[in-house]
């Protein structure tokens, strides 16, 4: 989370804004807002992690798998050549804690075929989290959170990733772990075999989180959403929330946000570099996509590289970008709700130990300045 703001209360004060519903309504006071006792001890409890500063590396220009609509192997970080010198590593962790690191991404291709240098960045940053498909087990020294993808049932994943029977492997390798959370990955070709993944991740006793398929530059392939899968998918996501409490990390506003039809930089303007030229405060000045051989590029830097921005919905995107606009949403209670419950899904999915609540606001609400 990097919110980079301090409370003014005077910037909550005075000011009329417009509700989902086009009625004018005053604007609450911040401190009018932590009167709610169920709000005020929400706040409390996410608000100590505000010291989350993070950056993202590839661990490594490997892959098992080869997936439609691959990420890693768009632009000119595919190329970058692999630096596996643990101690290089654990320099460069050295002077990114120097930086103000406290969190870090680990990606790739497949940062499990690394594990040596997954183990240096654990030690040297203890908070983080890994990035993987799951088919290779991280030793549990590695104490990051751990995202295992999945991309639909076991017929679309040996046909999108060419792999067989993978959440069976997946599960064999995770199941019981703390450390995993499954990210089901929405194309809008998968809707409907997320209630086949979700039987047996319940059956699992499982964590799992929700992702949309976001299309990387120049991608023309079938995966790409449109008006209709949105729609469905955000439907299929509340239906879900439902069926397993127990199991699915995930709120009301995050689905909102995330099937929008509007991309997160179209509703919340994105801060990663790529796209922000500020470096003032914020992800603008502290975020860094470093490649496998170490080096970073402020102009392609963002926590998906070669996304489409223009089609972003991705979940690690909206970590940071819908986080940092405590602003926007603390002007009535059910958009500070929102925005709460949103926050406090990201943690749960992003830091180990951290326990999700139940959704303070059932309803959809709107992102500040549009409509659903």
């Amino acid at each position: 989370m990097q919110t980079n703001q301090k409370l003014n209360m005077a910037d909550f004060a005075g000011s009329l804004i417009k509700d989902d519903n086009k009625k004018s309504i005053a604007k609450w006071k911040f401190s009018d807002l932590l009167t709610d006792p169920a709000i005020r001890e929400r706040w409390e409890k996410v608000k100590k992690f505000f010291f989350l500063r993070e950056t993202t590396y590839d661990m490594s220009n490997r892959c098992n798998l080869k997936c439609d609509g691959c990420y890693y192997y768009k632009g000119e970080k595919q190329f970058a050549e692999e630096n596996r010198d643990p101690e290089a590593w654990r320099s460069l962790m050295r002077e990114e804690k120097k930086r103000g690191i406290t969190y870090v991404v680990l990606a790739g291709a497949e940062p499990s075929l690394s594990p040596e240098l997954l183990k240096v960045c654990h030690e040297e940053i203890p908070l983080g989290s890994i990035a993987t498909n799951g088919f290779i087990h991280i030793p549990e020294s590695v104490d990051y959170m751990i995202h295992i993808s999945v991309w639909g049932n076991d017929e679309t994943t040996a046909r999108t990733r060419g792999a067989n029977n993978l959440l069976e492997k997946q599960i064999s390798n995770y199941k019981g772990d703390p450390r995993a959370v499954f990210v089901y990955t929405f194309t809008k070709e998968n809707i409907n075999e997320i209630y086949e993944v979700m039987k047996v991740i319940s059956a699992n006793k499982c964590k799992i989180t929700f992702n949309m398929f976001s299309s990387p530059v120049g991608y023309t392939g079938p995966l790409r959403h449109n008006k209709e899968s949105l729609a469905y998918t955000r439907k299929t996501m509340i239906d879900l929330l439902a069926k397993y409490p127990g199991n699915v990390l995930f709120s009301p506003y995050s689905a909102v946000a995330h099937t929008h039809e509007k991309s997160l930089h179209d509703l919340y303007k994105c801060s990663y570099p790529r796209v922000n030229p500020s470096t003032d405060i914020g992800l603008g000045r502290s975020f860094r996509q470093y490649r496998t051989d170490l080096t970073w590029d402020r102009s392609a830097a963002c926590c998906v590289p070669d996304t489409d921005c223009a089609d972003c919905r991705h979940y690690a995107s909206g970590s940071a970008v819908v986080t940092a606009r405590l602003y926007r949403h603390a002007v009535n209670p059910e958009s500070f709700k929102s925005w709460l419950d949103y926050v406090d899904t990201y943690l749960s999915i992003w830091v180990r130990g951290y326990e999700k609540s139940k959704n303070l606001c059932d309803t959809l609400y709107a992102p500040p300045g549009f409509e659903l």
